[in-house]
């Protein structure tokens, strides 16, 4: 059976190019331009080509984003209408919104960040069929890590009394994360179903589906919070209805549309084989995001340990709210990085993806350069739109001009772990992720912080050396790429994904 699924693979276009001549391929992708590859003559990148690849990923980028911005609009919606029910339920909704995304929906995200990787080179390779597996394997999986993950959320108002946090706020966390359990579940499905359409380009469809479960989450939350007496579980409540609702709105898309009709052809057992190839690509995503996330939490909870912790607490939280904000940007431009290497690479042209890196990083540069700009002009005003104390708006005010330079590296770091992503690279991403934060920045930012005595600028400054590390360190990986090798790379790796699939049948 191996061997008739080698032939299967051989007579398949991209397979039988590379057998002829691996350079053929990219001769034929690239007619018109002067570049040399290993002393073979490649055409220039026109100027038309240039301006496509800017088409396509800001094509991609502009609704990624609207979708990362409405998603992280469910969570604070729901705190925002807690916060008219009291102080105690506000910090407890906040408090257990923060643990939920540290322990609960950043590993998931991470782990759903292996199919940038698997469905978006096996769409580029145009084996269709094994995007559906991809993926259909990944959301059983995913469901299974979930069922510890909602353990600990049961448990979350008991842990965060065991690490010194207020009882009562704690209380109020536990109540609030019980009844988000839920919502754990439809996340994982959600991630897996967003990196299913991303990877093929069909983006408008999630912009919509999540555009409308936003919009129904703020009636469904304004409903159970004062309404149905269930008060701030009802907030917790209308998330799991939400992510619900937006798992249901893109499975019926799935089902219905013509464009999913050769990548979703059905649930398959096939799904159920092969598994530990997806977790040794998820596990290493999802610490590479994890790592990143955690760092920035930590901040959060280290200014709870300077002089005024009260003040320092408060503009930490701002500047944290702020970043994660415009971060949303590059954030949807590392999606369409990663979607365009990864289908690149998977068609086997290995210089057009090396363009997509080019044109994204230029992008990038642009962005944090404007966004910068834009921080440091509102850094006297920024402050009001969530304090009216003069002291706290002083302080974000001298935040602002920190927080863009943060952004600028942060999306850079951004794109360059986009690219990551397309090539299979996570191994390598999270241990310099581990290097930049962990030996690096968090200990930079409590040198600055504590013993410099610098305060809450002193905690940033520490996340921009990590960032800093950050960026050369995946740069240099980047520049050094040999994107011929990474076609092969993607080309064996569904290869064996196909042989695999074809022996089990």
């Amino acid at each position: 059976m191996e061997s008739e699924g080698k032939k299967m693979i051989l007579h398949c276009p991209l397979i039988q190019q590379e057998e002829d001549d691996p350079l053929r391929a990219l001769e034929s992708n690239l007619v018109g331009r002067p570049e040399t590859l290993k002393g073979v003559v490649l055409p220039s990148i026109a100027r038309g080509e240039l301006v496509e690849e800017i088409k396509k990923q800001l094509w991609l980028a502009g609704p990624l984003i609207s979708v990362s911005l409405l998603l992280y609009c469910l969570q604070m919606i729901s705190v925002m209408f807690v916060g008219h029910l009291g102080e105690l339920s506000l910090s407890g909704a906040s408090m257990a919104t923060s643990f939920a995304s540290v322990t609960g929906f950043s590993l998931l995200n991470g782990m759903a960040s292996a199919l940038d990787t698997f469905c978006g080179q096996s769409y580029g390779a145009r084996q269709y069929r094994m995007l559906g597996i991809h993926t259909q394997r990944a959301m059983a999986i995913l469901l299974l890590v979930s069922v510890p993950l909602a353990v600990i959320w049961t448990y979350t108002g008991t842990i965060l009394v065991a690490v010194g946090q207020d009882p009562a706020i704690a209380q109020q966390a536990g109540i609030y994360a019980r009844f988000m359990v839920p919502s754990i579940f439809a996340y994982g499905l959600l991630q897996c179903l967003v990196k299913f359409l991303q990877t093929q380009n069909i983006v408008f469809p999630m912009l919509i589906s999540s555009g409308v479960a936003t919009f129904l989450h703020i009636i469904v939350c304004w409903a159970l919070v004062f309404k149905t007496g269930l008060g701030f579980r009802g907030a917790a409540v209308a998330n799991s209805i939400s992510y619900w609702l937006n798992v249901l709105f893109l499975m019926i898309y799935i089902k219905l549309s013509p464009s999913c009709s050769k990548t979703w052809t059905g649930l398959s057992k096939e799904a159920l084989h092969n598994v530990f190839t997806f977790i040794r690509l998820s596990v290493p995503s999802a610490v590479m995001v994890c790592l990143e996330m955690w760092s920035f939490e930590m901040m959060v909870l280290l200014s709870g340990l300077l002089p005024n912790p009260t003040l320092e607490t408060s503009v930490l939280s701002i500047s944290l709210n702020t970043a994660a904000t415009v971060w949303m940007i590059p954030f949807g431009l590392s999606g369409a990085v990663s979607t365009r290497v990864s289908n690149e690479l998977g068609a086997g042209r290995p210089l057009a993806a090396r363009l997509a890196v080019h044109v994204v990083l230029g992008m990038a540069l642009t962005e944090g350069i404007l966004v910068g700009i834009v921080l440091i002009l509102i850094r006297r005003i920024w402050g009001y739109a969530y304090s009216s104390e003069e002291e706290v708006v002083k302080c974000v005010a001298v935040m602002m001009p920190i927080l863009a330079v943060s952004n600028f590296l942060d999306g850079l770091q951004c794109v360059l772990s986009g690219t990551a992503r397309g090539c299979g690279w996570q191994k390598i991403g999270a241990y310099v992720n581990l290097g930049s934060y962990y030996i690096i920045g968090i200990p930079s930012a409590i040198l600055l912080a504590f013993v410099l005595h610098v305060g809450g600028k002193g905690l940033w400054l520490g996340i921009i050396c990590a960032l800093f590390v950050q960026v050369l360190s995946l740069l240099l990986i980047t520049v050094r790429t040999n994107w011929d090798k990474e076609a092969k790379k993607a080309t064996e790796r569904v290869y064996d994904s196909i042989v695999t699939a074809e022996t089990l049948e």
